[in-house]
C-alpha cells in the first residue's frame, strides 16, 4: 500500500469531523466512519467534532439528530466539540450557518470564480434531451441561462423580482487535479469530466454539500477529511475549491475508506441485506416517524456497544497481527491509516454474534445479572422474587453458551420456571417403565445427604446408582428431564444445589406424577 508522505498534514493539530445528515437512522457505515474519526484524533491527542449537515430541507426527518447522537453515546464515542457539547467554532449545525456561506458565495462570484445561473428545470431537461450525456460544464454554460451569458442589469433585475437561482462553481477545462489520499496515494482526475456544481439554491438559502463541507472544514480548522469511499469522486471539486478560496495551504488530509459491502454476493451493504439476512444494519432499533416501519438496532438486538465497535473496527483495517479482541483503548493505541484498506470489506454478520459472545464471557456475573433481569420480565417472572446472588449463579453457570443477553433464558429460565412439560425425544429415551420407582429412591438418596453441595452430593449419589447396577446415562439422564424439562443445561449436581433440596425434590416428584412412559 501507498500511503502519502506528508509531513506538513501529519504534523498539524489533529481535529476531525464526524458530519452526518439527519435524514434517517445512522447506517452501521456511518458509524465505522465516526469511529475511525475517533480512534485517529484520540491516537494522536486530537478533536473529535460532530457537525450535523442539515442543509438539505426536503430530506430532513424528525428525531435523526437525536438518534445520531444517541447511538455514538452508546457505543463510547466521545464528541469534544458539536451542536450539544458546543465550542469555539460552532454553530455546529450547517441550517444555523446561512451568514456564513452567503458571504463566501460572495467572495467567490466577486473573484469570478463562481456565476448565477437561472436555468429551470423545464430548460435543464430540454438541454439533457438535446444533447447526450449533458453536463453543465466549460463547453455548455455558454448556451445556457447565467450572469456569463446574460446582461449584468438583467440578473441583476432577475435576482431584485426573486426569480429563483443557482451559483454554480466555475471550473476551467484542461488541467489535472491530483488528491493525495492518505491511504490511495495520488489520484488524478482531468477537470474536463467535472461538470459545474452548484454551490447554492436561493429557493431555501442554504448551500449544497460541496461548498459547505469546504467552508465549514476550514473554519473548523480540520486537519484530516476521514470518510467513505463514496466521497472520493468529490474530491477533486473540494481540491479546486480549496484553492479558489485561496486556502491550498491549509488543505485537509483526505482519507476515503473502503466500502462495507454484501456478505454475500457485489455491491454496497445495504438495509435489504440485513432484512434478508436477519441482522441489523442500524446501531439502535428505528422507528420511521412517517411510516411507522420499525427497524433493528443492534443494541436492542443485545449486542454490547464494546462488541460492535471491536467488529466494525476490523472491517477494513487490521493491526498488523492476528488479534482480534481489543479494547477501544487497545483500538485507540494499535489504530493506524497504514493499515487500512484499499478494498471494500466483507460484512461478516456472523463474526459480529462471535465477537459479542466474547464480550460477554468477560463481563462479570452480576453485570450480566443485571442485564438479564429485564429479559425474565419478558417472560413473566419477576426479579424481586430471587436473591440477587441467585440470579448471579444462575446466569454463571450457563454463560459460555450465550451469544446474546437473551439467550440465558433459553438456557438458565428452568432456574425460575419449574418445567411444566418435557421434551418428548428425551421422555422416548430415557423414560423406562421402571424409572419412576428409580426416581422415589432417587428421592430417598437427595434427603439422606448431610450436605447438598455439588461437590459434596456428586459422589455418594452416583454410588448409589452403580450399587443398584442401574444404567448410569438414563437414571442422570432422566433427572435432569424431571429437573430441567430435557436433557441439556450446566452440570446436573450444580444445578441441584443452586435449586436446592426441596425445589429439586419438588421437581422430581412433579416429574414421576407427570411424565408418563412411551407405549411399547
Amino acid at each position: 500500500m501507498h500511503l502519502v508522505n506528508n509531513t506538513s498534514i501529519m504534523e498539524r493539530e489533529v481535529r476531525v469531523r464526524f458530519a452526518p445528515s439527519p435524514t434517517g437512522p445512522l447506517h452501521i457505515g456511518g458509524v465505522r466512519t465516526a469511529l475511525y474519526n475517533y480512534l485517529f484524533a484520540r491516537q494522536h491527542g486530537g478533536t473529535m467534532i460532530l457537525r450535523i449537515e442539515d442543509t438539505d430541507s426536503q430530506r430532513f426527518v424528525p428525531g435523526a439528530e437525536a438518534y445520531i447522537n444517541e447511538a455514538l453515546r452508546w457505543l463510547g464515542i466521545e464528541i469534544d466539540e458539536g451542536v450539544r457539547e458546543g465550542g469555539p467554532y460552532g454553530p455546529y449545525k450547517q441550517s444555523e450557518r446561512r451568514d456564513i456561506y452567503r458571504e463566501h458565495v460572495k467572495m467567490l462570484l466577486d473573484a469570478g470564480k463562481a456565476y448565477i445561473a437561472f436555468d429551470t428545470p423545464a430548460e435543464l431537461e430540454a438541454a439533457r434531451a438535446a444533447t447526450p450525456n449533458f453536463q453543465y460544464d466549460a463547453r455548455t454554460r455558454g448556451t445556457m441561462r447565467n450572469s456569463l451569458t446574460m446582461p449584468a442589469d438583467e440578473v441583476e433585475r432577475l435576482i431584485a423580482e426573486g426569480t429563483p437561482y443557482v451559483v454554480r462553481f466555475k471550473i476551467d477545462g484542461g488541467r489535472d487535479v491530483e488528491v493525495n489520499d492518505l491511504i490511495r496515494g495520488k489520484v488524478v482526475i482531468k477537470s474536463d469530466i467535472l461538470d459545474d456544481k452548484v454551490l447554492y439554491k436561493s429557493a431555501d438559502d442554504l448551500p449544497t454539500y460541496h461548498l459547505a463541507n469546504i467552508v465549514d472544514d476550514h473554519l473548523m480548522k480540520v486537519s484530516h477529511v476521514i470518510r467513505g469511499e463514496e466521497w472520493l469522486p468529490s474530491a477533486p471539486l473540494h481540491v479546486l475549491l480549496y484553492e479558489a478560496f485561496g486556502w491550498a495551504d491549509t488543505m485537509p488530509g483526505f482519507v476515503h475508506l473502503p466500502l462495507l459491502l454484501k456478505p454475500d454476493g457485489k455491491g454496497k451493504l445495504s438495509k435489504r441485506d440485513g432484512d434478508r439476512l436477519g441482522f441489523p444494519v442500524f446501531p439502535l432499533l428505528w422507528t420511521d416517524p412517517v411510516t411507522g416501519a420499525v427497524s433493528r438496532g443492534y443494541r436492542e438486538d443485545g449486542y454490547l456497544p464494546q462488541a460492535v465497535v471491536n467488529f466494525l473496527a476490523l472491517l477494513g483495517w487490521n493491526p498488523g497481527d492476528d488479534t482480534e479482541i481489543m479494547s477501544m483503548d487497545e483500538l485507540i493505541k494499535r489504530f493506524s491509516l497504514e493499515h487500512c484498506s484499499r478494498s471494500g470489506a466483507k460484512f461478516a454478520y456472523e463474526k459480529g454474534a462471535w465477537f459479542n459472545h466474547q464480550y460477554l464471557q468477560q463481563l462479570p456475573d452480576e453485570e450480566l445479572a443485571e442485564l438479564f433481569k429485564p429479559v425474565m420480565q419478558m417472560h413473566g417472572v419477576e426479579p424481586s422474587g430471587f436473591s440477587p446472588e441467585y440470579i448471579r449463579k444462575a446466569v454463571g453457570l450457563v454463560k459460555s453458551r450465550i451469544n446474546f443477553v437473551v439467550d440465558l433464558w433459553a438456557h438458565a429460565g428452568f432456574f425460575f420456571k419449574a418445567p411444566e412439560t418435557y421434551e418428548e425425544k428425551s421422555v422416548r429415551k430415557r423414560w423406562t417403565p421402571e424409572m419412576p420407582a428409580i426416581m422415589e429412591e432417587m428421592i430417598g438418596w437427595l434427603e439422606e445427604l448431610p450436605d447438598f453441595s455439588a461437590a459434596a452430593a456428586e459422589q455418594p449419589i452416583l454410588e448409589k446408582i452403580k450399587e443398584k447396577g442401574y444404567h448410569m446415562g438414563n437414571v442422570m439422564n432422566a433427572l435432569r428431564l424431571t429437573v430441567v424439562g430435557e436433557c441439556k443445561g450446566p452440570h446436573m449436581f450444580e444445578i441441584t444445589e443452586l435449586l436446592g433440596r426441596d425445589e429439586t425434590i419438588r421437581r422430581i416428584r412433579r416429574g414421576i406424577e407427570t411424565i408418563k412412559a412411551p407405549q411399547e
